[in-house]
């Protein structure tokens, strides 16, 4: 016959948890003996195992007590259930493991890797960071918007990137957007990607540059977090648009005469 300190210690378990299962009536409470003690048998160490373990599996006690009093062929299936949910938090849990592993890696975390790739690419030829982070934050709205459509679009900015013109305009706009947005090199920016756009939509046609099929306002929302971004990007898109063309996610030309809307 045990104590309960010697009941507790044979199943794991506290004292104070041993007595807490006395009071739920999970475990029977014996009778104390003519010393006082309660004296607790074999059997006993049994049954605080079993509640033990189901109680650490997350079965509220309640479900505890009943599958404690049910039969073998329900216990097996309740058993069964619970593995079940068990290997399904498991599955979710190392799905969190992995995207905390990823953390550390930064773009990662939020960004499918052909999109993490581009972005290395971009810092690897050079461009000033705050373009690259004025890219990653609309990926990442693009990414949890419209997965599909990611690839398609990487395919696109792949080839843009082998461009050595395109290159060209992104180190010069990293030079001009860390000024202040009346810096004069903005006009000369302003001038050659009006040109680099123009030639693009004559060589391979304004659907080639304006193909973002994505609602106006998650257009306003990525222009948003670029211009907060690059403060003087605002002032780039104002004189772009006196040279034809307006947009920041959503390129589309415009009558530089008149400010007119697009056509």
């Amino acid at each position: 016959m045990l104590t309960i300190g010697e009941l507790a210690s044979y199943a794991g378990v506290t004292v104070r948890a041993v007595r807490h299962y006395h009071a739920k009536g999970l475990l029977p409470e014996p009778e104390r003996d003519h010393s006082g003690y309660r004296r607790y048998g074999a059997g006993a160490v049994v049954e605080l195992i079993k509640i033990r373990t189901l109680a650490e599996a997350g079965v509220p006690l309640a479900r505890v007590r009943e599958l404690l009093q049910a039969d073998e062929e329900e216990f097996a299936a309740a058993v069964a259930d619970i593995d079940k949910r068990l290997r399904a938090e498991i599955r979710q849990r190392q799905r969190h493991r992995e995207r905390i592993a990823r953390l550390a890696s930064g773009d990662s975390l939020a960004l499918p890797p052909e999109v993490v790739e581009y972005l290395d690419r971009l810092r690897a030829l050079g461009v000033d960071e705050p373009i690259v982070q004025a890219e990653r934050d609309g990926w990442i709205l693009l990414a949890a918007h419209t997965p599909e459509r990611v690839l398609e679009w990487m395919a696109r900015k792949r080839e843009q990137i082998a461009d050595p013109q395109l290159i060209d305009f992104f180190l010069t706009l990293g030079q001009a957007l860390a000024r202040t947005a009346d810096d004069p090199r903005l006009v000369e920016l302003a001038d050659k990607l009006a040109a680099y756009i123009t030639q693009m939509a004559e060589e391979k046609g304004e659907d080639y540059v304006d193909d973002i099929d994505i609602e106006p306002p998650l257009v306003k929302l990525m222009d948003t977090l670029a211009f907060d971004t690059v403060p003087s990007a605002r002032r780039l898109i104002e004189l772009l648009k006196k040279r034809g063309w307006t947009g920041w996610t959503k390129l589309e030309r415009v009558d530089p005469t008149r400010g007119a809307a697009p056509r």
